[in-house]
């Protein structure tokens, strides 16, 4: 290694470093923000917390929408595929607070991190990418870890667990119509996403509003901002190093999950929830090297 090599790769190392850092920060911030969530939708209906939070999130949002400029956020490529993404936002949403009202943090995020399953089994027919007989593997063996997990019977499977399943599909669908709006800058993408989300809760806010206490308020409002805060987090950590290094550092979203369900609302993870858990984490992180691998060499 030259001299002059050096100095660059102890840049590259230093920035890999705080990539990594920052995702961490960004994922407990996340998990932070669903605890807040799940204490908040305990006593205020779904819509109103997501009418609230949309609106502090706005409040987040609005000098990076005024460095972008009004017209970048109307003039958008392939408007139904937008619709269709902000469509799909909202209903994951709503779905993810309407089920940690009934199930615990752990068993919800477990649903949900199987989404990226869920994407990989739906490309080959939606966006035409070629999926080898690993990846397939793989694939099967995360559906059989929601399944673990799941854990079918009467007593389990419950209306909350049903529309757990849904929203994570819901959350799949989001992701690979992400896929097909790749030119989208990020802003716009968030912008659509939290004016839909906030549509939904001024649509259902009504039924069953319960005026919120100032500290309460003030709580409701921090959730938007946590969750925007969150959104800058992963993104920046994702120009500061490879995807490939950050990316399965969100697989700590069901750590936190655990620990905070635990010490918060005094959830004990079942060891069937555990055991799924551990596969879709496993199958997930198989596909996504795959992937990446598979970016490199489109024969793999």
């Amino acid at each position: 290694m030259t001299a002059e090599a050096l100095p660059a790769h102890s840049s590259a190392s230093r920035s890999t470093q705080l990539g990594i850092a920052v995702m961490l920060v960004g994922i407990l911030l996340f998990s932070l923000n669903d605890v807040m969530g799940k204490w908040l939708v305990a006593t205020y209906s779904v819509g109103q917390v997501l009418l609230i939070r949309s609106a502090a999130a706005l409040l987040i949002l609005s000098p990076f929408i005024w460095k972008a400029g009004v017209r970048s956020l109307v003039r958008v490529e392939q408007p139904r595929m937008q619709v269709l993404r902000v469509i799909l936002s909202s209903l994951e949403v709503y779905c993810f607070y309407f089920a940690v009202v009934y199930l615990p943090l752990a068993d919800v995020m477990t649903y949900w991190l199987a989404a990226p399953i869920y994407v990989a089994a739906l490309s080959p027919f939606l966006l035409g990418e070629h999926v080898g007989w690993r990846r397939w593997t793989a694939i099967f063996i995360g559906f059989v870890g929601v399944i673990v997990a799941l854990e079918p019977s009467a007593a389990t499977l419950t209306a909350p667990a049903l529309i757990s399943i849904f929203g994570s599909f819901a959350f799949a669908f989001m992701m690979l119509s992400g896929r097909s709006l790749r030119a989208t800058p990020d802003t716009t993408l968030v912008f659509w996403q939290t004016i839909g989300a906030g549509l939904f809760g001024l649509a259902t806010a009504p039924f069953g509003w319960v005026t919120p206490s100032g500290p309460d308020f003030a709580l409701l409002g921090l959730l938007g901002v946590v969750a925007m805060v969150a959104h800058v987090c992963v993104n920046r950590a994702l120009k500061l190093a490879d995807a490939a290094t950050v990316a399965p550092f969100q697989y700590t979203l069901l750590l936190w999950a655990v620990i905070f369900g635990w010490l918060v609302f005094g959830d004990i993870p079942r060891p069937a929830m555990l055991a799924g858990a551990a596969i879709i984490v496993a199958a997930g992180l198989f596909i996504f090297f795959r992937e990446q691998r598979a970016k490199k060499n489109p024969s793999a």
